[in-house]
């Protein structure tokens, strides 16, 4: 006698679990969230909020997450998108990304305490373009039109700046002299993307000019390659991170690349879409360097709801990179702390 098969359960997102995984399991990716560049600005705005009091202004927002935004608008920063926008007196925050040369004339102008959380990353690629303009140079700056990095690090030698936006537009570049030509770039773009656009500009210009050290920052390419590591394995790679944040949006780009069969970029936990969960049996998590660890714990006990609650780290890197506080601010900190002991 035999027996018949007994029924399959009906199926729910996720069941089926990956030819690649055979069972539902999450990748978390380390390092992940906040580099020491968007910790420094994020802490920077905090301290001036308890050092000066409510409102304290800050131009454009201090680093691309809305979440953060939000949380700081709460506080009493207040966001605005020119400088001519805060009033007389009053303190102005430049952000993480960088402000060029005019900007700090025109707080000035304004009669404006400015408080400059810039990245010192980035601040070390404004410093190389000032540096190779004195010398002459035609500087080939690698980024994406529009970004506030770019427009940042091309306010500091606009007559010796050209920007490139891709391997596609190198086409379009022109220079005085192909002997004297350097190359700089954004610091959140894509490792690889930057790289093609170089091999394709050295095509050009033979003796094209690298910077001293990799623009590029730490984080991001950290965080790249641990994409890369789990985009291997994984059926479905979720990116924490705002759609204006550069860094978040190569992370999709990179995961895709590396082999993942799918990835989004979400704010929130709330924006995933349970049909992406269709047949995937891994899913790999990871969030831009703006992002706060909170929205992550959020898309996991999202997805530990849904089946998902065998977690792996997957560690690309250790970081121990921190960055001091704006100067101006450590100032004020340091002659509140001895007027408070010599009272």
């Amino acid at each position: 006698m035999t027996s018949s098969p007994s029924p399959k359960p009906a199926t729910t997102p996720g069941d089926d679990a990956s030819p690649r995984s055979g069972r539902r399991k999450v990748l978390l990716a380390a390092p992940r969230g906040y580099c020491a560049g968007v910790d420094r600005a994020v802490i920077a705005v905090e301290k001036a909020l308890e050092q000066y009091g409510a409102p304290v202004y800050v131009r454009h927002e201090i680093v691309h997450n809305k979440y953060v935004v939000k949380t700081l608008e709460k506080k009493g920063a207040i966001f605005v998108e020119e400088t001519g926008e805060v009033p007389e007196g009053n303190i102005v925050i430049f952000s993480a990304h960088g402000v060029a040369p005019v900007v700090h004339e025109e707080a000035k102008r304004g009669k404006l305490a400015s408080i400059d959380a810039t990245c010192p990353l980035v601040t070390k690629v404004h410093k190389e373009a000032v540096r190779y303009a004195k010398e002459d140079y035609d500087i080939l700056l690698i980024g994406h039109e529009g970004h506030e990095e770019v427009i940042g690090t091309s306010g500091e030698a606009p007559e010796h700046i050209t920007l490139v936006d891709g391997p596609e537009d190198v086409a379009n570049v022109d220079v005085r002299d192909p002997d004297k030509v350097v190359w700089l770039s954004q610091t959140t773009l894509s490792v690889d993307e930057t790289m093609e656009t170089v091999d394709a500009l050295k095509g050009r210009y033979p003796n094209l000019l690298s910077p001293p050290s990799d623009d590029i920052c730490y984080a991001t390419q950290n965080r790249q390659i641990a994409v890369k590591q789990m985009g291997a394995e994984a059926d479905l790679v979720i990116v924490v991170g705002s759609k204006n944040s550069s860094n978040s949006v190569r992370l999709v780009e990179v995961a895709l690349g590396a082999g993942a069969r799918d990835a989004h970029l979400v704010d929130y936990a709330e924006e995933i879409d349970e049909a992406w969960l269709e047949g995937v049996g891994t899913v790999g998590v990871t969030s831009g360097a703006s992002v706060p660890e909170v929205l992550v714990h959020g898309v996991l006990d999202w997805l530990a709801q849904r089946g998902y609650e065998d977690v792996e780290t997957i560690t690309a890197a250790e970081e121990s990179i921190h960055f001091s506080l704006p100067k101006e601010l450590r100032r004020d900190l340091r002659a509140e702390a001895k007027a408070a002991t010599e009272s």
